[in-house]
């Protein structure tokens, strides 16, 4: 199958604006329910279909934030996926494209792009026998070898986890994880794909390195900005590339 229709799913908005201007995408208000907070953005670049999703913001608890983490993730991939196939217009691949804290020890530097060869969870501690691999979910993403070698990008697994900062726990379980990089939401798009049967990976800007010396929130921060602006730079390099490829060649 030659790939022509694409669902990028980005948590926060301000990730998501520089590439959707860029691209001229048009906001789609009758896309998701008229009950969730999500935004859908959609268009056409080349020969691809593409559909931008964000979590919108938060309205449960009215601070009014990007809903950031697994839930709101995981809900705006399945429906989105569940629109498309309903519509006799099935994705062909989704990309989690977004930023995220990279680890020192894998090589990962600020404004670094890393594309993920799997996902996994280090927060979802189940101590019990055969939930044990439930709660660690770990999801291998679509083989994308020739993209890095073609955009001089890294690979490497994405943990996922609730909270932006981590405690000695997490840590044990990032680096049972063999985590490059670190975000709060990938695993949970990946699950929603999988549901769907539908080939996706992650497109990752590093914003701050979880192994370093500055606390992760204030990196983070400080570097947000610019992360947006490499990954709009990033994605269209990536969607130019995907687009009219078979899988086999990514």
């Amino acid at each position: 199958m030659t790939i022509s229709n694409v669902v990028i799913a980005i948590a926060m908005e301000a990730e998501a604006t520089p590439f959707v201007n860029h691209l001229d995408l048009q906001p789609d208000a009758s896309f998701f329910p008229s009950e969730t907070p999500f935004s859908a953005f959609r268009g056409k670049h080349n020969n691809c279909d593409l559909t931008v999703i964000t979590n919108g913001k938060d309205n449960i608890h009215g601070t009014g934030v990007d809903n950031v983490g697994t839930v709101p993730a995981s809900v705006a991939t399945f429906l989105a996926l569940q629109k498309l196939q309903g519509n006799d217009d099935p994705a062909h691949l989704l990309i989690n494209a977004g930023t995220c804290g990279g680890f020192r020890r894998k090589g990962a530097s600020i404004g670094d792009v890393f594309l993920t060869t799997a996902v996994a969870n280090h927060d979802r501690r189940i101590a019990i026998p055969d939930f044990t691999p439930y709660g660690v979910g770990r999801i291998e993403s679509t083989s994308v070898e020739n993209l890095a070698g073609a955009l001089d990008y890294k690979l490497g697994v994405c943990t996922t986890g609730n909270s932006l900062d981590f405690h000695e726990l997490d840590s044990h379980h990032m680096l049972q994880n063999d985590a490059s990089v670190k975000d709060m939401e990938a695993a949970a798009i990946a699950w929603s794909a999988e549901i769907w049967n539908v080939p996706h990976f992650g497109v990752k800007v590093v914003t701050d390195i979880v192994d370093g010396e500055k606390p992760s929130h204030e990196e983070f921060m400080e570097n947000l900005g610019t992360a947006a602006q490499s990954l709009q730079s990033a994605l269209p390099k990536v969607i130019d590339y995907v687009c009219d490829k078979k899988h086999d060649e990514l």
